[in-house]
């Protein structure tokens, strides 16, 4: 009896969610904040940390690092202790390093408050898990889109956050500090978590194992150009990814609840958002990396605030269609605004291979990718869960989100290998030619299996 009033109780209409949804795509604008605040910084921190490029790219690499790996840990923590608890509890964290990290004097305080701040990454698969446990069926499209929307936005922003104050990066990660303030009182007071906490165990063997793979991985992509590509280190770093991720691969396929489900990954009804999703956040880094590293460079020698500037097209274009996610996911398919949005954040990349020499092509490519983004982050999330059974919502959703992150997390590794092998324009061109393919690759993905999708739906069973 208990249960069925407690069922009853759940689905009896009580207050409005869409605020708490508003609130969390503010929520998951801020966790997007600190993933590229500090791209445009790097050659500042590089002057004021007395430290190499490669060195203080890790501030970058290491949040990027640590959110692929937080954010099934902690969905999974979601599922088991309450979805908002987790919420909070990544927020605090996010404060914790930001406050960290606008102290830090030396790179390697500056690196450990990025390692917290990678933690708040978990935030966004968690937000959808409570956006699909409050919204009507109807509106769940909607929702999510709102959601994954905003958080290209968010990355756009970090982006101009940097250039507004100027490369002071202790009063950028005071604004953090108080971006995340501000969002975890929202959060506390007005997102409600409906969904029942489940039990189980947290799969700490396989983040280990991750771990592992992941840093052996990008140590050997990012220093394979000064350690030499066929040197020990390198190859030893790369014989260590492949071993440890068999590993565990095996690990994950043999434990109860493990850290990745395997088969999420190659699902039918996600493989393609799932490889879509993690070209564009490789593709989105590379730019945006690129870019900024590009135009501070002896070509167009801008100040930290110029690059925010030239990136500022992209940030008002996905703002913009943000505000038009709704309407977008009602209106057209989501595997099809997914590949749209992938071939025009890979055009930008292609735009900038064969005209970079003025400011004028940097505003042009910035304001592709941007409706790239927008209209591709806007229809991600949709197009990764909707071909799942409804309980497999929140794990689809994981999957999505550390493909993405993961992806991101190389774009830096790439580019430091590109940039020492060909120092200079042609460099970049690479870089940006690199980009453009993997944009393209996307597209391509999103629109072959979004129409085997639809066909696999429409065929009678």
């Amino acid at each position: 009896m208990a249960t069925v009033t407690a069922t009853a109780e759940r689905a009896a209409p009580t207050r409005n969610p869409w605020p708490g949804v508003v609130v969390l795509a503010f929520a998951a604008s801020v966790a997007a904040v600190q993933n590229t605040a500090v791209v445009p910084l790097l050659p500042v921190l590089q002057r004021e940390l007395n430290a190499s490029l490669a060195a203080v790219s890790w501030t970058l690499t290491i949040s990027l690092l640590v959110s692929a790996v937080a954010t099934p840990l902690l969905s999974r923590f979601g599922d088991m202790y309450g979805k908002r608890r987790v919420i909070l509890t990544a927020l605090a964290l996010l404060i914790a390093g930001s406050v960290i990290a606008a102290l830090a004097t030396t790179l390697t305080w500056l690196i450990v408050g990025r390692v917290l701040q990678g933690f708040v990454a978990a935030l966004v698969p968690l937000a959808i898990g409570v956006v699909r446990d409050v919204l009507p069926r109807h509106q769940l499209a909607t929702g999510i889109g709102v959601l994954s929307a905003t958080m290209g936005f968010g990355a756009g922003g970090g982006m101009l956050l940097a250039g507004l104050v100027d490369g002071d990066y202790h009063a950028l990660f005071w604004v953090t500090t108080a971006l995340s303030v501000l969002v975890s009182a929202l959060v506390a007071f007005l997102v409600r978590d409906t969904g029942s906490p489940g039990g189980g165990r947290p799969d700490l063997a396989g983040a280990a194992l991750m771990i592992i793979w992941l840093v052996a991985l990008l140590l050997g992509i990012s220093q394979g150009g000064a350690w030499g590509w066929t040197s020990g280190p390198t190859l030893g770093m790369f014989a260590v990814a492949v071993v440890v991720a068999v590993i565990w691969v095996l690990v994950e396929r043999r434990v109860p609840q493990p850290l990745v489900q395997m088969a999420m990954l190659v699902h039918r009804g996600t493989v393609g958002a799932t490889v879509a999703s993690m070209l564009l956040g490789f593709g989105f880094f590379m730019s945006m990396t690129g870019i900024s590293s590009f135009v501070q460079g002896p070509a167009l020698r801008a100040g930290v605030l110029q690059v925010g500037l030239y990136l500022l097209p992209s940030t008002l274009f996905m703002l913009v269609i943000s505000l038009f996610a709704g309407r977008l996911m009602r209106r057209f398919a989501a595997a099809s605004l997914v590949g749209t949005g992938s071939a025009i954040a890979g055009a930008a990349g292609l735009w900038l291979v064969f005209a970079h020499a003025g400011p004028s092509d940097i505003l042009v490519a910035t304001s592709l990718m941007g409706i790239g983004l927008g209209v591709g982050y806007a229809a991600l999330g949709t197009m990764a869960v909707e071909h799942v059974r409804p309980e497999q919502t929140a794990i689809a959703a994981g999957v999505n989100a550390l493909v993405r992150i993961a992806g991101g997390s190389t774009a830096g590794a790439v580019i430091a290998a590109i940039l020492a092998a060909l120092p200079g324009v042609h460099g970049y061109q690479w870089v940006f030619g690199v980009a453009a393919a993997a944009g393209a690759t996307a597209a391509a993905f999103a629109f072959v299996f979004g129409r085997l999708n639809r066909d696999l739906t429409a065929a009678p069973a």
